[in-house]
This record gives structure tokens, C-alpha cells and sequence, in this order.
């Protein structure tokens, strides 16, 4: 997904006004009066913000138009539930609500199965989140939500954690300006030495070819398994510096392969 079009959902982008927060005060008051007219200019006002956000899931591959549209949701959530009351501004308690409903999109649409028992309490968890955030105007914690639904605290962790959207081994996590470093960049290998691709002559070969610190550095990450991190505060050296070594290393390793 690439959000750069100008106009989504057939709504120009570039033309979305901006409102002051002194002016969505005003408006709000209108809408609690039963003013559509207002509401409307309140939710055109505020779609800029629903843009800003969907942005956060860019590499999730789904249509930046459904996204645009069940962030619009979230947003007419937030207008429906908010309380001036509560003295925060409208985004700060808007985000989370707009995130959330997009989250809920994106599980919903998970090619991942999870029982309908760990579904209804993770939902119900989502519930209890949102009432909390209303009711408090901050994030709840976990024991929180747990009280809320009088469940024990583990239970609503491994239901929440259920229906998380399983990221990418090659997301990248940090990125110094030279190689970008991924998630499977930290993932630590389990297996035995013996277990290892690095077994025939050939390769041998080709580890013979490398320098030192290089036949250092893949011997400590295939051979014993250890993550990037764990190398470079064995060698001394940053983890970027590891990450451009093995790579330059594994490149060498594949002319002889």
C-alpha cells in the first residue's frame, strides 16, 4: 500500500481543512445540541488526523481507501463518546480510538484462525479498554482490564495476544543509514551445532576465504546461534557494524557455494 494519492475515498486530501482546537470546542458544543451541520464540519476537520494514522499501517498491504474508511469510523466513535468534561484535547482521546478500530479491521481480516472463546474475550478486553479510556481519559493496564471483566489477568493477556497480527521476519526494526537491521536479525536459533547448514567441504572452503572477525562473526551466529546483539557485545563492536560483516561475509560465502 502507498499512501501518496491525493485523494482518497473521493475526498481530496490536499484540501482538508484544518481546525483549531478552540474551534472544535465550539463545534462541539453544536453537536451535543443536536447540530448535524456541525458535525459534519467536525469530522472534515478532523480527517486529516484519520490520515496521519492509517499511515502507521502502510506495510500491511490492505487498500489505503478501507483503511481511510474504518479509521473514519473510529473517528465518529471518538465524536460520539467524547466529554469535554474530561478537559483533553479531542485527538488525544481520538487516536487510540481510531487505532483501535483499525486493529480490530486488521484481526478481523487475519488469515490466522483463533477459537471464538479466545476471540470473545479478547473483544470484550477491547471493550473494557475503550469503556476505561472514557471513563479515565489514559490508557488502561492489563490488571485494569482483567478487573473489569473480573477475569484473571493471564487469561486476558493470552486472548489479546491470540489475535495479534504476526509480524514480518524481514520488518525492519533500526536502520543507521547503512543496512537496515530486521526482525530476523534478533531471532535467536535453538538448534544444536550439529544441526547447522555449514557441514561439507565446500562451505568449508568458503569459510576458509574469509577474514577472521567475518569467520568469527558467522561462526558465533550459525554455529552457536546467537542473535546480532548478543555478537556484538561478545566482539565489541555495534550491531550494524555485525549486521554489514555477515552479510558482506555471507556474500563472499556464495561464489563458492
Amino acid at each position: 500500500m502507498h499512501i501518496s494519492k491525493v485523494e482518497i475515498c473521493g475526498v481530496n486530501t490536499a484540501n482538508l481543512p484544518v481546525l483549531t482546537n478552540e474551534e472544535m470546542q465550539k463545534l462541539f458544543v453544536k453537536i451535543k445540541a443536536g447540530d448535524m451541520k456541525a458535525r459534519e464540519e467536525f469530522i472534515q476537520g478532523n480527517l486529516r488526523l484519520v490520515l496521519s494514522i492509517i499511515q502507521r499501517f502502510n506495510r500491511r498491504g490492505e487498500p489505503v481507501d478501507d483503511l481511510f474508511q474504518i479509521g473514519c469510523i473510529g473517528l465518529i466513535k471518538a465524536i460520539d463518546n467524547f466529554d469535554l468534561s474530561h478537559n483533553v484535547r479531542f485527538s488525544t482521546y481520538a487516536v487510540p480510538m481510531i487505532i483501535g478500530e483499525i486493529r480490530r479491521y486488521l484481526r478481523d481480516n487475519n488469515s490466522i484462525r483463533v477459537s471464538r472463546s479466545l476471540r470473545d474475550i479478547a473483544y470484550k478486553a477491547l471493550q473494557a479498554r475503550d469503556q476505561l479510556i472514557h471513563k479515565n481519559s489514559k490508557e488502561p493496564t492489563i490488571v485494569e482490564i482483567a478487573e473489569q471483566l473480573d477475569l484473571p489477568k493471564e487469561e486476558v493477556v493470552f486472548a489479546l495476544e491470540a489475535i495479534q497480527e504476526p509480524i514480518s521476519l524481514f520488518e525492519p526494526i533500526f536502520h543507521d543509514g547503512g543496512d537496515a537491521i530486521f526482525v530476523v536479525d534478533q531471532v535467536k536459533d535453538e538448534k544444536e551445532e550439529d544441526e547447522f547448514w555449514v557441514r561439507n567441504i565446500t562451505l568449508k572452503e568458503g569459510l576458509n576465504k574469509l577474514n577472521p572477525r567475518e569467520k568469527q562473526i558467522l561462526s558465533l551466529r550459525f554455529f552457536e546461534g546467537k542473535t546480532q546483539m548478543e555478537v556484538a557485545d561478545e566482539i565489541g563492536i555495534s550491531q550494524a557494524q555485525v549486521s554489514r560483516l555477515e552479510k558482506n561475509a555471507l556474500r563472499q560465502m556464495r561464489k563458492y557455494v
